[in-house]
């Protein structure tokens, strides 16, 4: 392995986050993980605006939502395996590159076509930035200084959702909805002057064996699919031929990718990854918890909006104190982790996050924001905040340098599946409440209310399946291991010949 390679992630001796160094580095890392966030709720607010400016049918216009989340859950594992093989700065600079001339386009855009196509190509910016940075952090910090980067990391990256949510409103009502992807530029230029100013460039690693290009178009596409099929579920009925037939399609490419990688002396993805204490675990119980998280806030919006009659600006103010919660509960997992170790805290947040969602399941249709909502999300917040951190934390502990940025592909795409996994499914809970009731002359609000109880209270059950498969998580204080043996296996990846 180079002395280039090595000195990206080679803190000094002592604490590197006492730095100033250390903590511009933090900081800069951080907010790539709130743009790739924040993005993905600043927009559900804007879209009524939009669908009225660019005239979207009312099944169109989810795809400028769902056409970010497609490319970007679909390529994360390409994404962080490519940050480990070509440099992760370099990652995250082209990344970052294609986000912000991806935001510009969606800004000026003129055509529902040019914004669902910036859109898609949004996704795949985010696919490059986000593990890349999550990469750099595990390998920059270690030690203690290393869990508390990764709390950091995990409070920004949940109170970005509710941020952007409020955003999104003050922006579309005072500003128009162009500014909610406006809002990225200045943001994605300090993310960029800070790469090259505080980040060391790494050159990466070749394999002596080439690049396994077989598996990177099979897990892509098989990921690509997978959410896309989840994604139009909702519309196209559960058991719809489209719906299986996707589905079906999705396992056979990853069984094929399965079959390649373990037959490659190379892979895309080593299997051994997959045999890290924990790390499986972690990757499953971030995907049940934002199955339940994420549709926990499009459900609330809605409730908040179609029944309650807020205005978007309203609607944003009303999330402040939910991301008051979530930095309180990320704060308080990275003091104790070193104490209890993961397990406990993912648990307990599993638990307080499912109380808190099951009170938001009691809504009425005459409901307030101080008597139903503030408190049940207050505490969901707080909930939010202790597992995020835990599971972070969780999911990247022993992981070897050289698959670091493979670990936080995979603990980013477990987020972006269970988010899909739960708007798909949780979507058609409430619909079909909704509907039942509607068809009984039940009035409108008091049945969109009733699906929303409904979809809210599988939700808090979703939370608690997340804790109990905790329960099989390693009991992780944050610690890493170095790479057995790189130096046989990999090399520079310039090539004089």
């Amino acid at each position: 392995m180079s002395d280039a390679t090595n000195a990206s992630t080679a803190p000094p001796q002592g604490s590197y986050l006492a730095t100033g160094r250390g903590k511009v580095t933090l900081a800069l890392l951080c907010l790539v993980t709130f743009l790739d966030v924040m993005d993905g709720a600043i927009v559900n607010v804007a879209l009524p605006t939009i669908r009225t400016h660019l005239g979207f049918s009312v099944q169109n216009l989810q795809w400028v939502v769902s056409g970010y989340l497609i490319t970007y859950g679909g390529f994360l594992l390409l994404g962080g395996r490519a940050g480990d093989l070509l440099g992760r700065r370099r990652l995250l600079v082209a990344g970052t590159a294609l986000f912000a001339a991806s935001s510009l386009t969606c800004g000026l855009a003129d055509s529902q076509a040019l914004l669902v196509g910036a859109r898609l190509a949004q996704g795949f910016g985010a696919a490059m930035m986000s593990p890349a940075a999550l990469a750099i952090l595990t390998t920059t910090f270690q030690g203690p200084d290393r869990h508390k980067a990764l709390g950091v990391w995990a409070g920004i990256s949940g109170m970005a959702a509710a941020v952007g949510v409020f955003f999104g409103g003050l922006l579309t009502q005072d500003l128009g909805w162009r500014w909610v992807f406006f809002v990225n530029l200045p943001l994605c230029a300090l993310v960029l002057f800070g790469a090259f100013r505080v980040l060391t460039a790494d050159r990466g690693r070749s394999l002596a064996g080439g690049f396994d290009a077989a598996g990177a178009v099979l897990v892509t596409a098989s990921m690509l699919l997978l959410i896309f099929t989840l994604v139009k579920a909702p519309d196209e009925g559960w058991g719809a031929g489209r719906t299986i037939g996707g589905l079906a399609a999705s396992a056979v490419l990853m069984a094929a990718f399965v079959a390649n990688e373990q037959r490659r002396a190379h892979p895309l993805v080593p299997m051994s990854i997959f045999r890290i204490q924990g790390l499986a675990a972690a990757d499953a119980t971030q995907v049940i918890a934002w199955a339940g998280f994420y549709s926990m806030f499009f459900f609330v919006t809605l409730y908040m909006q179609d029944v309650l009659g807020y205005s978007q600006l309203r609607t944003g103010l009303s999330y402040l104190p939910v991301t008051v919660g979530i930095g309180f509960g990320s704060a308080v997992a990275t003091k104790m982790f070193i104490r209890t170790g993961t397990r406990p805290i993912i648990v307990s947040g599993a638990v307080v996050a499912a109380g808190g969602i099951f009170w938001l399941s009691r809504i009425p249709v005459d409901g307030s924001y101080l008597g139903n909502l503030l408190g049940p999300l207050v505490v969901m917040a707080l909930g939010l905040g202790l597992l995020y951190a835990g599971v972070q934390t969780a999911a990247n502990a022993g992981v070897p340098e050289d698959q670091a940025g493979l670990a936080a592909a995979l603990i980013t795409a477990s987020f972006q599946l269970g988010s899909a996994l739960g708007l798909a499914v949780f979507s058609g809970v409430a619909t079909s409440r909704t509907s039942h009731l509607l068809a009984a002359h039940v009035s409108p609000p008091e049945a969109l209310t009733a699906g929303f109880q409904r979809a809210l209270l599988v939700s808090a059950l979703c939370l608690l399946a997340a804790g109990a498969i905790a329960l099989r998580a390693s009991n992780s204080r944050g610690e890493s291991v170095d790479a057995p043996d790189t130096q046989q296996h990999l090399e520079p990846s310039y090539d004089p010949a």
